[in-house]
């Protein structure tokens, strides 16, 4: 099953989100262990943050528990300069933030019974207090925000006195981009569907008859982490599936079997084992559109005469993608392809499909493919596809150059100058805050100096 992920950009800021209000750890009483200016730092912040740390597998080669001290009292900086000037909260971030953590929490542990039972609590108080520091989190991180969008014009002079300071060493390395045109046809969906329709409702009814959902997932399921286990997704969040495959999932009741359900991975039959508030367990079985030789066979026809039209010269690429190829996107740009992430006209190796770089790799500027089998950006038709590419240009791999990589050196530049404006607003703080440390934690190898006074 596809899992949506969420990715978030790295800041100097770290908060502390996972704040818990134990009363004692390792025989200690809870208490303060750190002031800075009116907001206390418990010990049981401190110790619930390094538990959930640990529980991600996160390692450190300093003290653990000095570095997320140190990460909390950065964290208590922006928020009090946050208060000062009256920044508001984000209600929406704040809500879409802790039902991720929450679902996140149940799906790991594998339900609200196990959460409470790991933490200790019940989940409306954890739900409290995660709410209470996302909060502070928001605030905190759009004061950042504040802090380091100040840093806006980064001029041409500016990036090439970036460039002859640094280093040439210490340069980027562009590894080698492709640019490239296609020509996409898809394959017959509606006849591969149908046989895949059929083939479940086969399925169906010998599970109605008394065979068991578990035998006929590990034979015939295609998804190869669940076939294993019958077919068993585990307890976990409504929304980390595809909504058509929760949405009918949560409608079952426990044993029950859903129709067929389509979803951009193909097609399921789903059995709810167990369902548990926005929660659940199902067994499924995937069975994903197959094509046939003909199918292919048609579609590399097809291409090869657009190709032969190409080479003689009749028409462009360009007029060929725009009269025949089937994908939209490219084919509004007379066939070039764009990086779907950055809209970069440019790919590095790991941003290319394999079936495409297969073929990209062995051909010069201007040449013209054979047909070849792919996959699509969108999931349609069980992600087959078939195309012709044009090879516009290679860039080689080399060193960062003001000349070809200006965007690159400007992106650095400009994080650097951003990255000095947030450590200039953290030293200063440091300076103009009351500060106090518990003796035990005096002494930290903190990585910033100027929080022992």
């Amino acid at each position: 099953m596809k899992i949506k992920v969420v990715l978030a950009v790295a800041a100097v800021l770290v908060t502390a989100a996972w704040s818990l209000r134990a009363q004692k750890y390792d025989g200690l009483i809870d208490k303060t262990v750190a002031l800075v200016g009116n907001s206390m730092i418990q010990l049981s912040q401190v110790e619930g943050e390094v538990q959930m740390m640990q529980f991600q597998g996160y390692v450190s080669d300093r003290n653990l528990r000095c570095e997320v001290l140190e990460n909390m009292m950065v964290s208590k900086l922006f928020y009090t300069q946050a208060q000062l000037d009256s920044l508001s909260v984000n209600p929406d971030m704040v809500d879409a933030s802790l039902n991720e953590r929450v679902n996140n929490i149940l799906s790991q542990l594998g339900g609200e019974e196990e959460v409470e039972k790991y933490f200790g609590k019940p989940l409306h108080r954890l739900r409290q207090e995660w709410r209470e520091a996302f909060v502070e989190q928001n605030l905190a991180q759009e004061m950042q925000q504040e802090v380091a969008g100040k840093i806006t014009e980064v001029t041409p002079k500016d990036v090439e006195q970036f460039y002859r300071r640094v280093p040439k060493d210490s340069l980027p390395v562009i590894p080698t981009q492709y640019q490239y045109s296609q020509i996409v046809l898809y394959p017959n969906t509606e006849r591969a569907k149908l046989a895949v329709r059929e083939r479940l409702l086969e399925f169906r009814q010998r599970i109605l008859d008394g065979e068991k959902f578990s035998l006929l997932a590990t034979l015939y399921s295609e998804d190869p982490g669940s076939a294993m286990r019958g077919g068993e997704l585990g307890m976990a969040s409504k929304s980390i599936f595809w909504p058509a495959f929760s949405d009918a999932a949560m409608s079952l009741k426990e044993g029950q079997v859903s129709p067929i359900v389509e979803t951009p991975d193909g097609f399921h039959l789903i059995q709810l084992i167990k369902k548990d508030g926005d929660m659940f367990n199902a067994r499924h079985i995937l069975i994903k559109p197959k094509y046939t030789i003909e199918d292919r066979d048609s579609a590399f026809i097809r291409l090869d005469s657009i190709r032969t039209v190409v080479a003689a010269d009749s028409i462009t690429f360009q007029q060929a993608a725009r009269m025949f190829s089937e994908d939209p996107k490219s084919r509004t740009n007379g066939g070039l392809v764009a990086d779907p992430m950055s809209g970069a006209p440019f790919f590095e190796v790991d941003r290319l499909k394999p079936a495409d770089y297969n073929v990209l790799k062995n051909m010069k500027e201007g040449e013209i493919s054979e047909p070849f089998e792919s996959v699509d950006d969108e999931g349609r038709s069980g992600n087959t596809i078939y195309k012709i590419i044009r090879l516009e240009k290679i860039r080689p791999s080399h060193q960062a150059t003001v000349e070809e990589d200006f965007n690159v050196l400007l992106d650095i530049a400009t994080n650097q100058k951003r990255i000095k404006a947030i450590e200039d607003f953290i030293k200063d703080k440091q300076e103009t805050t009351y500060i106090v440390i518990d003796p035990m934690f005096q002494n930290c190898d903190f990585r910033r100096d100027g929080w022992i006074k």
